[in-house]
This record gives C-alpha cells, sequence and structure tokens, in this order.
C-alpha cells in the first residue's frame, strides 16, 4: 500500500470553507479511482493559519499515476483553490505503509 501525502497552509477563517472544497474536489475524486484504498484529513493550528494535511492510500504507484500523471511528485490542485487563499505544497510525498491500525473504540 501506498501513502500520498500533501500539505497547503489556509488562513483559519477559510478553514471550514476549504475543507468542504476539499472533499468535494480532491477526496471525491480521488475516493472514485480504481485502486484508491481511503484517506485521512489532519489540520493543526498555526498561528491563525491552519496546515491541512491530506493522506490518500492506493494499492500500488500505477494507480497513483492515474490519478497524478507520470510525475508523481507534483501535487493536483483544483480550480478554486484560490478562492480560499491557501499556500499549497506543489510537492508530494509517497510513503510504502508498512503497518497500520486504529486503537478499539473506548479505549
Amino acid at each position: 500500500m501506498i501513502a500520498r501525502e500533501w500539505k497547503c497552509l489556509c488562513p483559519g477563517e477559510h478553514r471550514d470553507g476549504f475543507l468542504k472544497h476539499l472533499y468535494a474536489t480532491g477526496v471525491a475524486e480521488t475516493a472514485a479511482l480504481p485502486g484508491f484504498c481511503d484517506y485521512q484529513i489532519l489540520e493543526r493550528e498555526l498561528g491563525g493559519a491552519v496546515e491541512v494535511t491530506l493522506v490518500t492510500y492506493w494499492t500500488s504507484l500505477e494507480d497513483v499515476k492515474a490519478f497524478a500523471g507520470e510525475d508523481i511528485g507534483r501535487a493536483v490542485l483544483y480550480p478554486g483553490d484560490e478562492v480560499y487563499e491557501i499556500v499549497p505544497e506543489t510537492v508530494v510525498r509517497h510513503y510504502g505503509v508498512v503497518g497500520a491500525g486504529w486503537p478499539a473504540a473506548g479505549k
């Protein structure tokens, strides 16, 4: 399994709108593709901004290429991103997943 990590910095006042936009673009597009396994959206506050990290999980690098193109290290950005004044990373990172797990509910 492959994890693809992308980040951006989003002004705090645009957080809610940008997350809706992210679900409607990057998450919706990737979720509909063969080889897509799952995703996580992470955030952390940085002063008055929010760093948003999208991690998508894929079966293989070939599946990532079907989404991102031959240059899988280049970020896929969407029309409308500019409305939210994000500062996107233009490079993404890929990791081989060697372990994963979620704690049982209530523990």
